[in-house]
């Protein structure tokens, strides 16, 4: 019987980790398989690793590394066939590893990733921005990466590719997803069934400080992996919005505030575009809305942390809100 390893990475998920190791336990014994829950800690001080222990699991000590570390600190003593990502704050259904079953005897895929969303009680903005990557994902596909909020996948497979960059403090995930596909493995998503992401911002300053440190590891990808439209595009996006921003203020101060308007009108059609990119968007235009609104937030993040990037410098994750 194939056996799977769920690794969960944690740091302070005191409020999040019994739902999601309690939900893990339970899709493993739905569908009868042998599983172990691994949970790479990295220096928690809210009680976390004891609540792992006391439902489990076996609990690493791995303080002052980064997220992709800890990830391959769980594969390394993993005894499973097959391993799964989760994060801390995701709760999966209960017939996730049996969706992840069928799909390995229909011989699929070997990689796996349920579209994940918000909880009723999430803000607008975090809802809207989780409803963004489920209609980019709206139907089985297979990609060419996918985010390791929920992730399964072969074992050959992640020690084929040297599983986790641990240089990357952020963009881990797509790193590994994108040799992955290189090494021939195959990436399915999956828009049913969804998992529920417990871990939304529940403030503005979180959500632009996440974009920030998100967004502040694209350098150090472009200087990973070949240059392509697919790794370019995004951050030739945001350098193109802070130069229609800074052309703004440069009309402004000439004293022309007519092409100022024109201009600064111009730096929201991009955002309008990737709002509208997707049908689902189409059809609720109050979605549609505040997409764009988050959209032209992001771009101008997203020029931040590229000079961040391009200078080395690191932008740190923000504190749960």
């Amino acid at each position: 019987m194939k056996r799977i390893s769920i690794i969960v990475p944690a740091f302070n998920e005191r409020a999040h980790l019994p739902r999601t190791l309690e939900a893990a336990r339970r899709a493993a014994e739905h569908c009868g398989l042998e599983y172990e829950l691994i949970v790479p800690d990295n220096g928690s001080t809210d009680g976390s690793q004891e609540i792992a222990r006391s439902l489990g699991a076996n609990v690493l000590d791995c303080p002052g590394i980064s997220i992709a570390a800890l990830r391959n600190r769980g594969a390394a003593v993993a005894s499973g066939d097959w391993l799964a990502f989760l994060d801390a704050d995701m709760e999966v259904p209960i017939d996730w590893l049996s969706t992840w079953c069928r799909v390995r005897a229909e011989d699929c895929a070997d990689v796996l990733g349920l579209v994940h969303r918000p909880p009723a009680q999430a803000p607008w903005y975090a809802r809207a921005w989780l409803q963004r990557v489920a209609a980019e994902r709206d139907r089985p596909a297979l990609l060419d990466w996918l985010p390791t909020a929920n992730l399964c996948l072969e074992r050959e497979c992640f020690e084929r590719v040297g599983g986790f960059d641990e240089s990357l403090h952020t963009g881990e995930d797509k790193d590994l997803c994108l040799r992955l596909s290189r090494s021939g493995a195959r990436l399915l998503s999956l828009p049913n069934p969804t998992v529920l992401n417990w871990g939304f911002e529940n403030s503005w300053k979180e959500w632009l400080g996440k974009e920030l440190w998100r967004q502040s590891g694209q350098a150090r990808l472009l200087r990973k992996n070949s240059a392509s439209l697919r790794t370019l595009r995004f951050p030739l996006l945001a350098a193109g919005h802070w130069l229609l921003a800074a052309l703004t203020l440069l009309c402004l101060a000439l004293g022309r505030p007519w092409l100022a308007v024109g201009l600064f009108a111009l730096g929201w059609l991009p955002a309008l575009a990737m709002a509208l990119r997707f049908h689902y968007n189409r059809q609720r235009p109050l979605l549609a809305l505040h997409l764009t609104v988050l959209h032209w937030l992001r771009m101008h993040v997203a020029g931040i942390a590229l000079f961040l990037g391009l200078m080395d410098l690191t932008a740190r994750r923000p504190s749960r809100g």
